[in-house]
């Protein structure tokens, strides 16, 4: 199970860099949109993977679980990460300079907010698709995945205890 997240991350990564090539060195925003959006085809392919894998007898694992939240963080930032790529590309391959502001005080609490509500939505998208697997190939033997869903819930609070200092401690300047 860990080579087909391995190689998704992989296929993800490829289509967005061939996106962004055909964006800026071929000159075809057609292309490189219809590259973007093979991406939620990979997630979907390594969750009929991870599903089939499931029903087929496989005990689930930890590699499992990190399956299902692969796709909800793909589905919830899957935007930003493509913006994300999108500003290096530029930065790095067409030397255009960076434009990006440095976020303090209340400006970047309401940034870790926004961030912190695609980490719930990810969650939500993951937990969903955790309790689906878990109805679909019988509760039997995927503790790892339970664990894995519950490792994940004591992240999204750490998560959501530093966002929201932001908004009580505000970083009143920019460190350099």
């Amino acid at each position: 199970m860990v080579k087909w997240i391995i190689a998704a991350e992989i296929a993800f990564w490829v289509v967005i860099i061939a996106g962004l090539f055909a964006r800026y060195v071929l000159k075809s925003k057609k292309i490189s949109i219809l590259l973007f959006l093979l991406t939620p085809l990979i997630d979907l392919a390594l969750i009929m993977l991870t599903v089939v894998d499931l029903r087929n007898g496989a005990t689930a694992t930890i590699a499992h679980g990190i399956s299902v939240i692969y796709i909800g963080v793909s589905i919830a930032y899957g935007k930003s990460m493509i913006d994300w790529a999108d500003h290096k590309f530029q930065s790095w391959f067409l030397k255009k300079p960076s434009s990006k502001k440095i976020l303090v005080g209340l400006e970047k609490g309401i940034y870790e907010l926004k961030m912190l509500a695609r980490h719930v939505f990810s969650y939500l998208i993951g937990s969903a698709i955790f309790w689906l697997i878990i109805n679909y190939v019988g509760s039997n033997g995927t503790d790892a995945i339970i664990g894995v869903w519950k490792t994940w819930s004591v992240v999204l609070i750490i998560d959501g205890i530093i966002s929201l200092s932001y908004l009580v401690f505000p970083k009143r300047t920019e460190s350099k």
